[in-house]
C-alpha cells in the first residue's frame, strides 16, 4: 500500500465528541437565552408592581388632599344710599361673591356673616345662608349688607374724613366654616376667610376702589 492509499484519521467535524459538544453548547446557548428573557420578564412585573402602589398613592393623594376654597369679591353694588343726617337711613349694598371649590368632594358650609368695618368699628353686617360648593365647581352668592349710619356717626374719624377726601374707607371681614367628606371616610373642617376693602364717594355716592 501506497503512502497516498493509506487511510486518514477521519477530521474533527465528523467526530461524534464534536457532535456532542455542539449541541450541547447550542442547548445551553438557548437555556442561557431563555433565562434572561425570563429574567427580564421578572424585572419587568417586579417594577409595575412596584409601581402600581406608587401610582395609586399619589392618585390617592391627588383625589383626597383636601384644599381650602377660594373666595373673592366681584363687584359691590349700591342698592339704597347712605343718609347720615339726624340718624338717616341704612345704605344697602348687594355684594356679588364667588366661592371655588377645588376638591373632588362637596364643601359644605354653615350661615355665615360678613361684618363691615370704618376705622375698625363695626358698622354693619351681611348674612351669608348655609349652602353649598359642589365639586370643582364656582359657586355665585349675592350678599346684601346694610350699613348703620348712627354707628358711622360714632366713629371719631368721620368727621376728618369727610372734610378732607369725602369719602369714607371701609373694610370687611367674612368668615365661612365648614367641612368636606369624601367617602364617608375623609372629613375635614375648613374655615375660608375674606378680607376685603371698598371707598364710598360722599359726592358722586358710589363705592370705588374695591377689592375685587
Amino acid at each position: 500500500m501506497s503512502e497516498n492509499d493509506q487511510v486518514k484519521p477521519l477530521g474533527a467535524a465528523h467526530h461524534p465528541d464534536y457532535h456532542l459538544r455542539s449541541d450541547h453548547e447550542a442547548m445551553s446557548a438557548q437555556s442561557n437565552l431563555r433565562r434572561k428573557k425570563l429574567y427580564i420578564q421578572c424585572c419587568g412585573c417586579l417594577t409595575v408592581l412596584l409601581l402600581i402602589p406608587v401610582v395609586v398613592i399619589i392618585v390617592l393623594f391627588t383625589v383626597f388632599h383636601v384644599k381650602n376654597p377660594g373666595i373673592r369679591m366681584n363687584s359691590v353694588s349700591i342698592q339704597r344710599q347712605l343718609e347720615v343726617i339726624d340718624g338717616g337711613q341704612n345704605m344697602t349694598l348687594l355684594v356679588d361673591v364667588q366661592m371655588k371649590n377645588p376638591n373632588y368632594a362637596s364643601f359644605k358650609f354653615g350661615n355665615a356673616t360678613t361684618v363691615v368695618y370704618y376705622d375698625g368699628v363695626a358698622v354693619g353686617e351681611g348674612r351669608i345662608p348655609a349652602g353649598m360648593a359642589k365639586a370643582r365647581r364656582t359657586l355665585r352668592m349675592n350678599v346684601t349688607v346694610d350699613i348703620v349710619p348712627e354707628k358711622v356717626l360714632m366713629v371719631q374719624r368721620l368727621r376728618s374724613d369727610n372734610m378732607s377726601s369725602e369719602t369714607l374707607n371701609f373694610s370687611s371681614y367674612t368668615r365661612i366654616v365648614g367641612k368636606v367628606k369624601m367617602l364617608k371616610i375623609i372629613k375635614k373642617n375648613v374655615v375660608v376667610v375674606l378680607n376685603c376693602s371698598f371707598t364710598y364717594n360722599v359726592t358722586s355716592q358710589a363705592i370705588q376702589d374695591s377689592c375685587w
